[in-house]
């Protein structure tokens, strides 16, 4: 088993291939060291960076390392460049946090990986149609499963994970459509 390390320049290329530019490179991609990321008045704290590590350990495959940093870093630029999306993020662990509280009597970051995996499950977010202005379901799969699955496919390391040599975004040469995929 081949583990992938996820790094800041995998953010970088993520947030290339989803048309953010991040002034200040991989510096301006740090969580702030009191713990908040306030955009428009809206906040992520600790809370919702730990949930949304949660997340991406369920959603990710188990192979992956350097997950923390590199969603830190990822949602750092994307919210930095999207104010909104700071309030979208933080609804969407919201109605996470109120769906475990219900049937799993607490929020989803304190829950163990299997009742996390089947809290997900369960909440029907494989089905629900990702919408930033739906039901619950649809807009935790849009802004907290799509959001960080797309960050991980579209970075390097990502990509060499499915077998894509070369994600949109980015080039790698000549070489690379001469070489066979890593097995």
């Amino acid at each position: 088993m081949t583990d992938y390390e996820l790094t800041r320049r995998d953010a970088l290329k993520a947030l290339g291939a989803a048309g953010v530019t991040v002034a200040g490179g991989a510096a301006a991609l740090s969580w702030p060291d009191d713990g908040e990321t306030k955009r428009d008045g809206q906040t992520l704290g600790d809370h919702e960076r730990e949930t949304l590590h949660a997340v991406a350990r369920v959603v990710y495959p188990s192979e992956v390392n350097g997950v923390e940093e590199f969603v830190d870093s990822y949602v750092s630029g994307r919210v930095g460049s999207d104010p909104d999306r700071a309030a979208g993020i933080a609804d969407a662990i919201e109605a996470l946090d109120a769906y475990a509280r219900e049937w799993e009597d607490g929020e989803f970051v304190a829950l163990d990986s299997t009742l996390r995996t089947e809290t997900l499950s369960a909440m029907g977010i494989r089905q629900a149609d990702p919408d930033p202005n739906g039901d619950p379901r649809q807009r935790v799969r849009y802004y907290l499963v799509n959001e960080l699955l797309f960050a991980l496919y579209s970075s390097p390391t990502g990509g060499r994970l499915v077998g894509i040599e070369n994600p949109q975004g980015h080039p790698g040469g000549t070489e690379s459509y001469r070489r066979p995929p890593d097995s």
